[in-house]
């Protein structure tokens, strides 16, 4: 949930102290775990996400491959699911050590998985049964499982455009 705060800043217009502009201005705080969709990824103890630049932060620098293993886990994906999804072969997966770091692209592909996920938890109201939607080939995506569409940024946003047609009751 997001709540919008409006102020009024007061600019001078001109020279002149009593010509004054209102302009409103606008400050968005974000209510409910500002991230708990990393919960997801298991993030380490010492890394502490308090709003998305941490997270931009945490994604840039990259992870250990076990986070990303563990959110395969968590949302029941397989390897070679994963590895579809992440644009990696599945071996050169399994080479990767568990606690190496894995690239920034596959970072950034975790963390959109888990804030997907998280999404889905929130609308279907339960991980399993958002996780049995996911696999489950839906007329929406031409007669493919919502987990199929993963492999684009553009299946990812039908995915969750999908979430909130669902959330607002509009079923096509």
């Amino acid at each position: 949930m997001v709540h919008i705060f409006v102020y009024m800043s007061h600019n001078k217009k001109t020279e002149d102290t009593n010509n004054v502009i209102n302009e409103p201005m606008a400050a968005y705080v974000t209510s409910g775990p500002i991230n708990a969709f990393y919960n997801l990824l298991g993030s380490p103890k010492s890394v502490r996400l308090s709003d998305d630049f941490e997270i931009i932060k945490f994604a840039r620098q990259g992870f250990p491959k076990r986070l990303l293993l563990a959110l395969a886990k968590k949302i029941s994906l397989t390897i070679q699911e994963l590895a579809v999804i992440l644009h990696i072969s599945e071996r050169t997966l399994q080479r990767y050590d568990d606690d190496a770091i894995i690239k920034t692209e596959y970072a950034e592909k975790a963390v959109e998985l888990a804030r997907l996920y998280t999404r889905g938890e929130e609308v279907f109201g339960n991980m399993d049964k958002f996780k049995l939607w996911m696999k489950a080939p839906s007329l929406i995506f031409n007669g493919e499982a919502p987990v199929s569409m993963l492999d684009t940024s553009a299946g990812f946003n039908m995915v969750f455009n999908e979430l909130g047609r669902i959330e607002h009751g509009i079923f096509a």
